[in-house]
């Protein structure tokens, strides 16, 4: 029996995540199920989804998948070596043996290459040029290493993936898919089916919502955009962040998870003089940190974010299941037994008193505040 497993964020859903599904179901066959496991209300590059976790489960649900289940923030947002590391521990205690994912150019051999760097010395990895960023250094590293320069963001997720997957006690089979349409972040293309979801969201932010985003999103899910109150990104954010930065202590922001080398005197200076979140991010970024690095460290700010709540949410990570397939019901009843992860169906008192489920609840509200819809207690997996 295959199994096969999609690690995703949806953010939005769109054209180019169907074709990826269709490669998936080619892969399991009728009778075998995939899984989806996905970044909830946050995602990697520390922004907030533009749609909220059950309408992205329901349109990956409708396009195929047979499980949804929602990766705890503590290793949703995080750099694509710990999200890749969750995001493929959690796949294979639900069984998985085959991943799938897009990537720019899928001849490479990901399964020889995550070996090789996953061979190299960690004396090779400390970085001490404090000119560059660290992801850059670390791409130079692998290409003095292993000989092949990696540069596309799709890639250095995947050999990320490859990493995390070569340590495992019993690897996944690695299946890259060769994407199509525009690249990760490429602007709007005039005649393109597939669009990055960096400009469908473009166009959601700064364009009215209309009938021309059915041609690369699944029709329903524009609907819900319709429907939606608010469609959340830092410009609604901008104001809670500089209240928190400003009526916070350095103490305080001290302990911020990710908050090191006195980046809580840099925020604080420069949260006054910035006029909105594009400007603060250009005044607080160094040749040091990426920007993605920074939002990252912004939301962990904003939320009140610590070290230890990540670390209690590490110590007891709980998969939250948002919907699932008649197949992939099946599956569940035949793997609940057997599987290490902690599966949560219904979020109650007891199961969110503690770990990931206790950190999802607290950084959801304000989630809850911005789309005034509640997203965990009351709500039950939707079965499509």
């Amino acid at each position: 029996m295959s199994v096969v497993g999609i690690i995703a964020e949806y953010n939005p859903f769109h054209s180019g995540h169907e074709f990826l599904m269709n490669q998936a179901r080619y892969i399991a066959g009728d009778k075998d199920p995939i899984v989806v496991i996905m970044s909830g209300n946050y995602v990697q590059r520390g922004e907030m989804a533009i749609m909220d976790k059950w309408s992205r489960a329901k349109a990956a649900l409708e396009s195929g998948a047979d499980l949804v289940f929602e990766l705890p923030f503590s290793t949703a947002v995080q750099p694509a070596d710990l999200f890749s590391l969750g995001s493929i521990d959690q796949l294979a205690k639900l069984g998985v043996t085959d991943l799938v994912f897009g990537v720019e150019d899928a001849t490479q051999n990901f399964a020889y290459l995550g070996s090789k760097i996953a061979e190299i010395p960690q004396s090779h990895m400390d970085f001490n040029d404090y000119s560059q960023t660290y992801s850059t250094q670390y791409n130079q590293m692998v290409a003095r290493e292993v000989g092949h320069e990696v540069n596309e963001p799709n890639a250095i997720l995947a050999l990320a993936y490859a990493v995390a997957n070569h340590n495992l006690g019993t690897p996944l089979s690695l299946h890259p898919i060769n994407r199509i349409g525009a690249g990760h972040d490429d602007d709007l293309q005039s005649n393109g089916v597939v669009q990055s979801a960096s400009a469908i969201r473009n166009i959601i932010l700064h364009s009215q919502v209309n009938a021309e985003l059915e041609q690369w999103m699944p029709k329903k899910e524009v609907q819900n955009l319709y429907q939606q109150k608010a469609y959340p990104n830092w410009n609604i954010l901008f104001p809670f962040l500089k209240y928190r930065l400003e009526s916070s202590s350095v103490e305080q922001l001290h302990d911020i998870y990710q908050m090191s080398e006195g980046l809580e005197y840099k925020l604080k200076q420069e949260i006054h003089l910035a006029r909105d979140f594009t400007e603060f991010l250009r005044r607080i970024k160094s040749k040091r940190y990426t920007y993605s690095r920074l939002r990252r460290l912004a939301l962990y700010t904003l939320l009140n974010v610590t070290q230890d709540d990540i670390i209690a949410s590490f110590n007891d990570e709980a998969l939250f299941l948002l919907g699932y397939s008649k197949l992939g019901r099946n599956y569940l009843k035949q793997i609940r037994k057997a599987t290490a992860a902690n599966i949560i169906s219904k979020v109650d008192q007891k199961n969110s008193r503690q770990g990931s489920m206790h950190l999802q609840l607290r950084v959801d509200r304000l989630y809850e505040q911005i789309m005034q819809v509640d997203q965990n207690f009351g709500r039950r997996p939707l079965e499509v």
